[in-house]
């Protein structure tokens, strides 16, 4: 079977930690069936970035050599989506939406969202309302369906804060339909309770 795509966006000083347990969590053999997707990196221009802890990719694309056939967007967070350049973007998001595949974004780049009007038709959530509705100012007119969570999933549409890379994770995870329920939700818990705690947990049930 081929392997779907999934395109990561990542701008410099971006958040590693938000790309990395959802990344190799796609880029695994599930228990159950057959592997369906592989991670494919995308930068504004295709050279190499530097994240907020020093990693350095170098990425499988650029904005403009984004190939057409991807099952998923993940837009990770970092410190560069409110520059100018970050709207090289945009026309990438657009493509996903026009194409119903998975678009996900976590931090900043929810704020991004909100700064170029997409984040108006769906239920969300950001790092801060506030701080939303002072960047993106005009461009952002859904404060009713701001929700205080970690993460928040419509359909394909995911969005989460900084702080939430597992939640997020598993909300894409869900939304892509990349394993059983019962796959995501150990690979949830594996993480956010710790080995010992969830080696518990297990022998409880």
């Amino acid at each position: 079977m081929e392997l779907q795509k999934v395109l990561f966006v990542v701008l410099d000083e971006y958040a590693d930690w938000e790309a990395a347990a959802i990344a190799a969590a796609l880029n695994e053999d599930p228990e159950q069936g057959e592997k369906k997707f592989t991670v494919k990196t995308v930068s504004l221009d295709g050279e190499p970035v530097r994240s907020i802890g020093g990693f350095t990719v170098l990425p499988d694309y650029s904005v403009d050599t984004a190939p057409d056939d991807f099952a998923g967007l993940v837009l990770i967070g970092g410190n560069s989506w409110r520059k100018d350049d970050s709207r090289k973007v945009i026309e990438l998001v657009q493509k996903a939406q026009e194409k119903d595949v998975v678009i996900g974004a976590i931090c900043d780049a929810t704020v991004f969202l909100g700064m170029n009007g997409m984040l108006n038709n769906s239920p969300h959530t950001s790092n801060h309302l506030d701080e939303l509705k002072e960047v993106a100012a005009g461009n952002y007119s859904a404060e009713d369906s701001y929700l205080e969570q970690q993460a928040v999933r419509d359909g394909k549409f995911i969005t989460a804060n900084g702080s939430a890379y597992l939640e997020f994770g598993r909300e894409v995870l869900y939304a892509l339909n990349a394993a059983s329920e019962e796959e995501i939700e150990e690979w949830y818990s594996f993480f956010k309770l710790g080995y010992h705690e969830f080696v518990k947990s297990k022998e409880e049930q």
